[in-house]
């Protein structure tokens, strides 16, 4: 053990470590807009970035917007073509006045035409029977959608049914609903339902066909909610959750998820719907207000530093960025005026290797930290008494590294003799007789 202890003394000098993070934190309603929406979150979809929020902690119910977690377990569990037959237990599950598709007890649909009608139309008996075919009951569901949100990293969310039924120990947050958005989003097969705009079931043997048109109107060309970037995602409502919209957004720049929640059926002077109204606002504020920037350039040359006991020609070094830092920050944000923050190594001595850690740099930039490592540019030689010197120290450790070894192991052998010694003298004692 002392052994290995003295050689990774010797050689952690060698060890790399690269870091590279972003702390994300914000300022809630922090950009003066005007949201009617109880509660509402913008977010960049590809690093979670919060560009906006207002009440995004507070606990809200979700209606159907509650759909997108069923979903998502679905596809990860079930393959699209798979069967699946309605129970009497899981139509009858859907109180009057929720929306459905007629669903008949006893009809077999498979689990993409139940997926496409469940987040185009909203209709409810579709989670339940989702759900009671994945795991057996409604509750045993309810539990794994819990699983999932925690592991998605929701901190404020209880669901207690598969399609956002109105229950008062069913809620979660705008931020929570932002996080499983997020995660959805990144599944190819749930993107390409919540995008269409409509969506049939086939005539099966116990219903005709039916046809169904998406709830988000912000699809359809006709009106007067339509915008041509928006991607899904899923809408929702009762009478205690008002109206709830999870949106996406999609342009050459970015992409972007909202959530409003608690919206009111119409707001402003033109009486148009507050989800969709709140919506638009935010999308308008992202795409305007922020762009994808580099704020550290890998290669870029950050400062010089002194080193010790190197050679005469290279007594200083090049510190570099590392890696290219980006994140959406605002347009209003002048990189270049910024001073970064830059931490060295307290004691740099020579030799380095071209590439060594050497410090950090970074940039405080509206709230939100970027760090980078800064390393040699180029390798600096040890001085050559300095160097001898190192040569000196290093052979020494070895040689006593090997004087260690053949001493402990000429200690074990004669203690095996002395202990082999010793017991053949107690054995020799012990047969003399006595008179």
């Amino acid at each position: 053990m002392k052994i290995n202890r003295l050689i990774k003394t010797t050689f952690i000098s060698l060890i790399l470590s690269a870091i590279l993070f972003c702390n994300y934190s914000f300022a809630e309603d922090n950009s003066n807009l005007q949201i009617y929406s109880d509660s509402a979150i913008l977010i960049e979809k590809e690093t979670g970035k919060i560009l906006y929020a207002k009440n995004s902690d507070k606990k809200m119910y979700p209606a159907s917007t509650t759909k997108i977690l069923t979903a998502i377990i679905a596809i990860e569990k079930l393959s699209l073509d798979e069967k699946i037959t309605a129970s009497y237990d899981a139509i009858m599950a859907i109180p009057p006045g929720y929306s459905n598709a007629a669903i008949q007890v006893g009809e077999t649909l498979t689990a993409k035409e139940l997926l496409q009608v469940f987040l185009v139309h909203s209709a409810n008996e579709a989670g339940f029977i989702l759900a009671e075919h994945i795991s057996g009951s409604f509750s045993s569901f309810a539990d794994l959608m819990n699983e999932k949100a925690k592991e998605i990293g929701c901190l404020n969310t209880h669901f207690t049914n598969p399609s956002g039924l109105q229950d008062e120990n069913h809620y979660t947050t705008a931020y929570d609903l932002a996080l499983i958005a997020r995660y959805c989003m990144s599944n190819d097969t749930f993107r390409s339902i919540v995008s269409m705009e409509s969506c049939t079931i086939p005539a099966t043997d116990k219903y005709e066909e039916r046809f169904f048109r998406n709830t988000n109107e912000m699809l359809y060309s006709k009106s007067q909610y339509y915008n041509e970037n928006i991607i899904g995602i899923k809408t929702g409502y009762t009478s205690q959750a008002l109206n709830c919209l999870i949106a996406g957004f999609k342009n050459d720049d970015m992409e972007l998820i909202s959530v409003v929640l608690g919206a009111s059926a119409s707001v402003g002077d033109k009486n148009l719907s507050g989800k969709y109204t709140d919506t638009k606002t935010l999308f308008d504020y992202g795409a305007q207000n922020f762009r994808n920037t580099k704020i550290l350039s890998a290669g870029d040359v950050i400062t010089n530093t002194e080193v010790k006991h190197a050679a005469s020609d290279s007594k200083n070094v090049d510190l570099i960025v590392q890696k290219n830092v980006y994140d959406f920050i605002n347009t209003s944000i002048n990189i270049d005026e910024i001073t970064p923050e830059i931490k060295l190594n307290d004691n740099i001595v020579a030799p380095i290797t071209k590439n060594s850690i050497l410090g950090t740099i970074t940039y405080n930039i509206d709230g939100v930290s970027y760090t980078s490592n800064l390393v040699a540019k180029n390798d600096v030689r040890a001085n050559e008494v300095f160097e001898n010197f190192l040569k000196l120290i290093f052979a020494v450790l070895i040689i006593f590294i090997i004087y260690k070894l053949m001493y402990n192991s000429k200690n074990k052998k004669n203690g095996k003799k002395n202990k082999k010694k010793k017991k053949s003298n107690e054995n020799f004692t012990y047969g003399r007789v006595k008179y």
